[in-house]
């Protein structure tokens, strides 16, 4: 490596051409650090005692060592985004020159639109892509050069640079007196020019360190860099066109910022069965690229995988699917938010696109995953644990019977995790407030298309309250309500019986039920199916919402429908367990008597109250209180309980300092925690310790 300090002009006058690598990422910066680079460059030109103004470091590669008098393209490595915001904001100068009078069209030397042109924009006397001072890659390559040729944008344009060319065009005319002060600005800007060797230098160690200055490196920067970059050029190229470009593309300029990560995320997830952290998706990668299946694959083959999945994924997070009913699926699942399946919604994608699974069983085993969502947002289940069961639901398939298996594991998921039951779910439906729900657009717009085949546009309608929201009602409303009409109204006015759509909300406004039901638009004449029903009341009080909350609960019952087997059938996929000796609290004597029977009698009935899903077991030298696994332990001892809390010691909080650090040493019982219980006064704080290991377990898919 050989870096020297340079000014920004001569540096890129003397250099031949940059050429940005396909395994680059995307020009991305925005307006923010477009207006901070502006701010740099105007505070720098209007103050004389400023000298120079350092923009970062252009790291580029050629074969062997070069410096920028060399006449081959210069293969970028680290400055693509300053190269090219600056190559926009010259462009928008040379355009803004352009415009004076000739006389003044050369503000200060060297700034007249020509020459900013042909030293820092183009070769003059070269022709084709070699013409060009910068060529960038594929999504904003044309882009760029219809701006430095003031050409038409192509069809397909690169929105960043368009925007910010535009920004600059906008800043420039805003400071038309201040021209003079932003060529003196540009004048001052300094990089370090470093130049590697390709025998000496690791291009890609320097890709991942090199990112001080600007916007920070997404994941899937990194990856791409990763499979690309020590390629031979040829395979390089190859492999881009062939897959990643269409990628690319089926994500789009917007999608492929925000939701390429989290595509690569889900991927790992499917190949590995561990859900990576969306920080650590490229460490992930690498282990996961590097693993033996992988490696002895090949990278082809490793690219040509990521290309089907993140089809896939884009049929079902981004809408590119062409089945009608699972395009409206998938939009269903987008609307409930459900990211947390699409690892196993990729898995099963691609059984369905290679036809392992049908199409039908497809769109069935999407609806159950849809309706197992909804059901437990509606019963208030806990989603930190939904991570964990996607990443691992299909481990237990059986993919002779897929639909079946998958029916059977939803129905065998422990309470924690359970798949809410009908009863449970139309109970919790009628009470529950759907006004305020996160999502209470798709639940109604679920109800009312429900076996419609002429599809209802929710968005055209509002909600209406038929008891009203006004706290001042009518003497109408209170009459119909009866004595306890601020009881009726508090407890049922946001639940499922008293909701509805309408077209009419403002003739409605907070008039009577009869005049409700009976003015032109009403609910005698409402088309909607949520609406059947109420055109034949005489009366709306807290009878008539119950029984309206009851009726609509037993059709959610058939849109969000649960899985069903027979018991005969379910059974076979009851796992086995395996057979072990019995113990029980007789092969514990400390457990029996004396201050360790009252210790545990106390410890034993507060764990067992955390949640119906932990359960006891006596094992031979402890006692195991499971939820997924071991979340605690008791080794019992003479004058008092020795607990092993499953979790790592730094993550512990112990203000108390009782917790001792027990990883690498021989125990009985799991985990790196170890505490001593010796007293019912110090029941409350040790539950509190062991609810910390209870509720990580159960916090096991919580994201960071």
């Amino acid at each position: 490596m050989r870096a020297t300090e340079a000014k920004f002009l001569e540096f890129i006058r003397k250099s031949p051409q940059f050429v940005i690598p396909i395994y680059q990422r995307n020009y991305s910066w925005d307006d923010g650090e477009c207006g901070q680079l502006w701010d740099d460059i105007m505070r720098t030109g209007e103050n004389d005692e400023i000298t120079a103004h350092f923009v970062g470091s252009i790291v580029y590669i050629e074969k062997g060592l070069y410096q920028v008098t060399s006449q081959s393209p210069l293969l970028v490595i680290d400055g693509q985004q300053r190269l090219t915001t600056l190559s926009l904001l010259i462009a928008a100068l040379a355009d803004a020159l352009d415009k004076l009078p000739e006389g003044r069209q050369e503000l200060v030397d060297g700034f007249s639109p020509r020459k900013l042109r042909n030293y820092y924009l183009i070769n003059p006397e070269e022709e084709g892509e070699r013409h060009f001072k910068l060529i960038l890659s594929q999504t904003d390559r044309d882009s760029l050069i219809a701006v430095v040729t003031g050409k038409e944008p192509p069809r397909e344009y690169s929105r960043r640079v368009y925007e910010n060319y535009k920004l600059f065009e906008k800043l420039i005319a805003l400071n038309q007196e201040k021209l003079t002060a932003l060529c003196n600005g540009i004048a001052k800007l300094v990089v370090v020019d470093i130049a590697l060797n390709r025998d000496q230098d690791n291009p890609q160690l320097i890709f991942e360190s090199m990112n001080s200055t600007g916007r920070e490196l997404t994941q899937a920067d990194l990856i791409r860099n990763f499979i690309l970059m020590g390629l031979e050029p040829n395979l390089q190229t190859r492999l881009y066109e062939d897959y990643w470009r269409p990628m690319e593309l089926d994500f789009g300029q917007d999608a492929y910022g925000t939701h390429f990560d989290s595509f690569m995320r889900h991927y790992l997830t499917v190949k590995t069965g561990a859900v990576p952290r969306i920080s650590e998706v490229y460490d992930a990668f690498k282990t996961h690229a590097r693993s033996p299946k992988a490696a002895k694959a090949g990278v082809e083959s490793l690219v040509e995988d990521i290309r089907r999945f993140a089809r896939y994924f884009c049929a079902m997070a981004l809408g590119a699917e062409t089945d009608r009913d699972l395009k409206r699926a998938f939009q269903d699942l987008r609307e409930l938010k459900v990211e947390v399946a699409y690892p196993f919604l990729l898995e099963l994608y691609h059984d369905y696109s290679s036809g392992v699974l049908s199409r039908d069983d497809f769109l069935t085993a999407v609806r159950l995953i849809e309706a197992y969502v909804f059901r437990r947002a509606i019963c208030s289940i806990p989603t930190n644990s939904l991570n964990k069961t996607f990443a691992t639901f299909s481990k237990a398939l059986k993919k002779d019977r897929y639909l079946e298996s998958i029916k059977a594991q939803f129905l065998l998921l422990p309470s924690y995790r359970r798949f809410p039951n009908d009863d449970e779910f139309k109970r919790e439906l009628q009470i529950r407030d759907l006004y305020n729900f996160p999502r209470r657009s798709y639940w109604l717009r679920r109800m009312e298309n429900h076996e419609r085949k002429e599809r209802v546009e929710v968005d055209e309608y509002t909600i209406e309250h038929i008891l009203p929201q006004n706290e001042n009602l009518s003497k109408a409303w209170k009459d119909a309500l009866g004595l306890e009409w601020e009881r009726i109204r508090e407890t049922w006015l946001h639940t499922l019986g008293n909701l509805t759509l309408t077209g009419y909300n403002p003739e409605y406004s907070d008039r009577s039920f009869i005049e409700k039901r009976d003015i032109t638009g009403g609910f005698k004449e409402s088309p909607l199916k949520l609406n059947h029903g109420l055109g034949q009341l005489e009366q709306w009080n807290e009878d008539a919402i119950k029984d309206r909350a009851q009726r609509l609960s037993e059709i959610a019952v058939s849109v969000w429908r649960a899985p069903q087997l027979d018991s005969e059938v379910l059974i076979v996929y009851h796992p086995r367990s395996e057979s072990k000796a019995n113990y029980s609290i007789e092969d514990h004597p400390h457990l029996l008597s004396g201050i360790g029977q009252e210790l545990f009698e106390a410890f034993r009935k507060e764990v067992l109250a955390l949640d119906p899903v932990v359960n006891e077991e006596f094992l031979k030298l402890y006692v195991a209180y499971k939820a997924e696994t071991n979340f605690v332990d008791v080794v019992p001892q003479a004058k008092r309980l020795r607990l092993s809390l499953n979790m790592p010691f730094p993550d512990i909080i112990d203000s108390r300092g009782m917790c001792k650090d027990v990883s690498g040493i021989g125990r009985w019982g799991n985990g790196d925690v170890e505490v001593g219980f010796s007293s019912l006064d110090e029941l409350p704080y040790i539950m509190g310790l062991v609810r910390q290991a209870f509720e990580r377990q159960m916090g096991n898919g919580a994201d960071s």
